[in-house]
């Protein structure tokens, strides 16, 4: 309880700059949360598609392959069918390669997406501290300048301090926010790089079938 009061007491003698920076801080967690949730979530269903779908591959089930990428959001799901698809009409291995790679490039910017809104959000907690601090200081200033001679020591040490609160609390919300940015960061590339590692498997094994059927063909 006393930590609470302490906080309370803290950020009502910080001044009016207090509120932006909660505001700040407050989307920049929900921000957190949302992005956190959908990476957790991406990564999940991305790992199930992809056991789900490798057996239909080793089997050469491609039928089912497409229906199963077209059934569901997954991002692997989706590279795999674009490859499965286009190998249909062009076997060979950099045709193939091309739409895999370009369902990649079409997943990151979900992915990645409002990640970057921390970096943001982090550097404008910051400089609203700032503001508010130097705001906080001309305003004590202006007051210690009307005031009697023998208060202006203690009055311009409580507004110096009162002011500064202000930068604390903006860097008290900024130092989180890039901390849950660089880790969201970090488990964005973790995907991406999976997403890439499985595509290169199913590049190799769609590509093993593809020129096995070739062989045949030609021994025909």
């Amino acid at each position: 309880m006393d930590f609470l009061h302490t906080l309370i007491g803290f950020f009502q003698d910080g001044g009016p700059f207090m509120y932006p920076i909660a505001i700040v801080l407050a989307v920049g967690i929900a921000v957190v949360i949302e992005r956190w949730l959908f990476l957790t979530h991406a990564r999940m269903s991305n790992r199930s598609a992809f056991n789900r779908l490798l057996p239909m591959l080793q089997q050469k089930d491609y039928k089912s392959v497409l229906e199963f990428g077209n059934g569901t959001a997954s991002p692997i799901a989706r590279i795999v069918t674009a490859g499965v698809a286009r190998m249909a009409t062009s076997p060979r291995r950099e045709d193939v390669e091309l739409a895999m790679e370009e369902g990649v490039l079409e997943s990151i910017p979900r992915l990645e997406k409002r990640t970057a809104y921390l970096a943001t959000l982090a550097n404008i907690s910051t400089l609203l501290g700032l503001l508010g601090t130097i705001i906080g200081l001309i305003a004590a200033f202006t007051a210690v300048a009307n005031a009697d001679p023998t208060e202006k020591a203690t009055l311009l040490s409580q507004s110096i301090s009162v002011a500064m609160n202000t930068t604390a609390f903006g860097l008290i919300a900024a130092i989180p926010l890039l901390l849950f940015h660089s880790m969201l960061q970090t488990k964005t590339n973790e995907i991406v790089d999976s997403l890439e590692m499985a595509g290169v498997k199913v590049l190799n094994l769609i590509s093993g079938h593809s020129a096995s059927r070739t062989r045949a063909n030609d021994a025909a």
